[in-house]
């Protein structure tokens, strides 16, 4: 059992709990009018979001207090769980369909989304199968394929969902964990081609997803379709200029974004806040990548780090391709901002991974 310290990262805490009340200001900012359309109330979403906030730092401190190598235990336990739940969650009548994706079972009036969960399951299995087996990580046979079987099995469940926004970030960081393990480069070379091929295919399966690729390339050729959130979210970017229009001053909440306390609320806070608030979320993420950083080398065993690496990488892929989404950058997926948009079963999760991230860093030796 690895030695503990008596504080867990301070910094780490500190960082988490600025991005979680800037997240639900923005929340209230960004759905109060739609809020106050729909449900006759502005603070509809911004409850539930304090709730879900207040679920999740009760876990989050709980978790903190578990010693991390626990979740090696009862990984297998936990995989299995999320692998029964999402086999639940296809079952008409009981999974719940939204925007055409079948990916949460509800429980009375709030609902979970298995997949999330999945992924801290999945970081948690894969780092107890690396440290256990990290001298077979170079052996495509004995290393390599057994650790992504599962990982593309349990991306393959998602999609039939489906879900590419959550699998893909899923895929990413388990792809992240395996190459930090000492995976050799070429084999991630032919892999890489081979997942090329894998994503053309899922694109051109689905007729809707070849729109979203060919609007993200050119928003304006369908600004009233499949170009339409872009180019709303653009709309509310570029006059944020510098400094903003203020808190509350949101042009584009009003019915233009889509439901702008979720995927694109980043847009809504760079129009209100401007590029000195854009950036400033930025650092906060950044230090939280740097923090993580520092607890995954100083994990006393190969668990801990693997653990910490796989946190660390789940949030920043997430981070990337939500912001990459709402900038332009990337075609649309439906990916949360990390801390900031509202919903339940995402910032639960994030709360509860950064709980075990907390307990690493009990143990850390920087």
């Amino acid at each position: 059992m690895p030695t503990k310290r008596s504080t867990p990262d301070f910094i780490l805490l500190i960082v988490t709990f600025t991005l979680l009340a800037l997240g639900l200001i923005m929340v209230y900012s960004a759905s109060a009018v739609w809020a106050d359309y729909k449900f006759q109330d502005s603070f509809y979403f911004a409850k539930r979001q304090m709730l879900f906030a207040g679920v999740g730092v009760v876990a989050m401190f709980f978790v903190m207090n578990i010693d991390y190598w626990t979740w090696r235990k009862f990984a297998k336990v936990i995989m299995i769980i999320c692998f029964v739940l999402l086999v639940v969650v296809l079952i008409p009548g009981i999974g719940t369909e939204r925007n055409g994706s079948r990916s949460w079972i509800g429980v009375g009036a709030f609902s979970i989304q298995p997949s999330e969960f999945m992924k801290l399951a999945m970081i948690a299995f894969l780092s107890k199968y690396l440290s256990e087996n990290q001298k077979n990580i170079t052996s495509l046979r004995k290393g390599l394929f057994p650790s992504l079987g599962l990982v593309f099995l349990a991306f393959g469940m998602i999609m039939l969902q489906p879900d590419l926004g959550t699998g893909t970030v899923m895929v990413g960081t388990c792809i992240v964990m395996i190459f930090v393990s000492g995976a050799r480069i070429l084999h991630f070379v032919g892999l890489g081609v081979l997942g090329l091929l894998g994503f053309v295919a899922l694109v051109v399966s689905a007729p809707y997803r070849i729109q979203r690729i060919t609007s993200f390339l050119d928003p304006w050729s369908d600004p009233q379709n499949t170009g339409f959130q872009i180019i709303q979210s653009l709309y509310a970017i570029g006059p944020g200029g510098l400094f903003g229009l203020g808190l509350g001053q949101s042009r584009q909440k009003f019915f233009y974004l889509p439901e702008p306390q979720t995927d694109f609320i980043f847009a809504i806070l760079a129009e209100e806040l401007g590029f000195i608030g854009g950036s400033f979320i930025l650092l906060l993420f950044a230090l939280l990548l740097w923090r993580g950083i520092r607890i995954a080398l100083g994990a006393p065993d190969l668990f801990g780090s693997f653990l910490a690496v796989g946190i660390i990488a789940m949030i920043a892929i997430q981070v990337m391709i939500n912001i990459g989404v709402v900038t332009g950058l990337m075609p649309v997926t439906g990916i949360t901002l990390p801390f900031l948009s509202y919903g339940g079963s995402s910032l639960t999760l994030m709360l509860l991974a950064i709980g075990v991230l907390l307990n690493i860093s009990r143990h850390s030796r920087y």
